[in-house]
């Protein structure tokens, strides 16, 4: 895209101990700010919960825009919540950041048998071992692409001991809808419930937008608000089925109607005439130079 800039500049990496170094720094600030700060003594679960949403959309807007700066800036926000629920945890009795590391750590070697023995699970630094070397492994020997790794990582859920008993079990029911219908979709799928071959969604994308238009017809609201709903569904399925994603696709527009509307509105403002009293043509004719210099 030709208004992002992409960093040139690069910096020598850190070794891995100098990365364990800051990370045990970072918690011993949190430890001391936990006991020392009046903010940071009062916060639990749930005050820091909508903070937390913040700091996520913070770092997804960053990551939209590829800014590397402020990546790291939010990376290292989200982080700060994550060690501080760990903290609070800790405080209770139930888990600390050892136990959120290490589960997650286990977690990933169970569910990558093509890449670990099952029996590593909580090993303090396991190896990859030669491919289908066990059971579980053998299993899902054909795990060779990304693909089939997704596969075979809702079958393995379901036999985690405190895994999803359902396969859209895990799909959160707080995600956006349009993230939640992708990831629906997308779980099916795993388990071999899609369309055959992707050119077979069209049919249904249509059928459903014209039990859209009829709806709307009729003027009938909520069954309109239905059909919409269905038509939006199968759109996102003829976007999971092309490799597309909405979420990204639908937050590009929205950033190029607002760079658009935006271009309109500082000409407006500097020609001294305000938006309502521009005719739609006037609009029109400055999207259209909006767009041309994106071109460019």
């Amino acid at each position: 895209m030709p208004w992002k800039k992409r960093n040139t500049n690069t910096q020598k990496m850190h070794t891995r101990e100098e990365q364990l170094k800051a990370f045990g720094r970072l918690l011993d600030v949190l430890d001391q700010l936990r006991e020392k700060c009046p903010w940071d003594k009062k916060q639990t679960n749930e005050s820091l919960r909508p903070n937390t949403i913040e700091e996520t959309y913070e770092l997804c807007d960053a990551l939209m825009r590829d800014d590397r700066k402020n990546i790291c800036k939010e990376l290292g926000d989200v982080l700060m919540h994550v060690m501080f629920y760990a903290k609070i945890g800790s405080e209770t009795g139930d888990f600390d950041m050892a136990d959120v590391c290490n589960q997650q750590a286990d977690k990933l070697i169970f569910r990558h048998p093509h890449i670990y023995h099952p029996s590593q699970v909580g090993a303090e630094a396991p190896k990859p071992l030669p491919f289908g070397e066990d059971s579980q492994s053998r299993e899902f020997a054909d795990a060779k692409t990304s693909e089939q790794v997704l596969q075979n990582w809702e079958q393995i859920k379901l036999k985690e001991k405190d895994g999803n008993k359902t396969v859209l079990a895990g799909v959160p029911a707080s995600l956006p809808s349009l993230i939640k219908a992708y990831r629906i979709q997308d779980k099916a799928r795993n388990v071999g419930f899609d369309w055959e071959k992707k050119e077979d969604v069209w049919p249904k994308v249509h059928e459903e937008l014209e039990e859209l238009e009829m709806e709307l017809k009729k003027g009938d609201k909520e069954l309109s608000t239905s059909e919409l709903g269905d038509f939006l569904f199968a759109v996102i399925n003829a976007a999971r089925l092309y490799k597309l994603n909405p979420e990204n696709a639908l937050e590009r527009t929205n950033q190029k109607f607002i760079r658009r509307f935006n271009y309109i509105e500082e000409h407006s403002i500097r020609s001294g005439r305000p938006l309502t009293e521009m005719t739609l043509g006037e609009m029109d004719a400055l999207w259209n130079e909006a767009k041309k210099i994106e071109e460019q």
